[in-house]
């Protein structure tokens, strides 16, 4: 990791004071370890060449989701039960995708979007980029009747996104986890769980904060597993210890 100017960024903390919590976060996590195991690769399907099919409904295979009473141990560089937005400095179009990805990080319906159960990462991170200005396409767009199963694959697939993107470089910048310093509020960030080379989860970066020691540290919100400045350290040492991540930095 780099060390770089400080970005603006979007911040919250809580602080737990629990007797005996060490020992319940600890249980959690390898609890949600054995849980996690199981999950796989986000689907890849055909990319639509212009414009919604009229009559395919099926659905896009999602691997099992852990049941919702257990979830993932909490994030203690950023527990997702407060989530604070601050937008100062930010541009427009990033206040707005930010301001949407607050309001609905949460959610489980959209009518306009819907909604795909355990594996709707890229269909919410593609509702920031829209709500950001990002016009839709013959490749990227969603149904208009709010059917996600219908939306083109790089709107809700995670690989699909990734290989949308690297034929646009003037709309995306690639970034490893070593270009850290670059990342900004805003920006795309992507994660391979199991190293294979695909993409198996996505969301949109809230905060990069520069450290005294030289690390970055870098947070993003989602959707499946529903989030809000989640660390994505904690994600890679924690959630799915040794996971790769990328970043698209988007320009505006």
């Amino acid at each position: 990791m780099g060390s770089g100017a400080a970005h603006p960024s979007t911040r919250r903390r809580t602080v737990w004071v629990a007797a005996g919590v060490t020992a319940v976060l600890a249980g959690a996590a390898v609890g949600w370890g054995l849980l996690t195991a199981a999950v796989g690769a986000d689907s890849v399907v055909p990319v639509a060449a212009t414009g919604p099919p009229e009559a395919d409904l099926r659905p896009v295979p999602t691997a099992e989701a852990a049941p919702a009473s257990i979830g993932p141990p909490p994030d203690p560089e950023g527990t997702d039960d407060i989530a604070v937005l601050d937008t100062e400095g930010l541009s427009a179009a990033v206040t707005a995708q930010l301001e949407y990805a607050h309001a609905h990080w949460r959610e489980r319906d959209s009518e306009q979007f819907g909604y795909i159960p355990n594996n709707d990462c890229v269909n919410f991170t593609s509702q920031t980029l829209f709500a950001r200005g990002w016009e839709q396409d013959a490749e990227w767009w969603h149904d208009p009747g709010g059917n996600p199963y219908r939306s083109s694959s790089p709107w809700i697939s995670s690989t699909n996104l990734m290989r949308y993107l690297q034929a646009r470089p003037e709309q995306a910048t690639a970034l490893t986890d070593d270009q850290r310093e670059l990342v900004k509020p805003g920006d795309v960030v992507q994660f391979d769980w199991d190293n294979s080379g695909d993409r198996d989860h996505t969301g949109v970066v809230t905060a990069v904060e520069p450290r005294d020691d030289g690390t970055v540290l870098i947070e993003y919100a989602g959707h499946t597993d529903h989030t809000w400045d989640r660390s994505v350290d904690w994600a890679i040492t924690v959630l799915h210890p040794g996971a790769d991540v990328y970043y698209w930095s988007i320009p505006g």
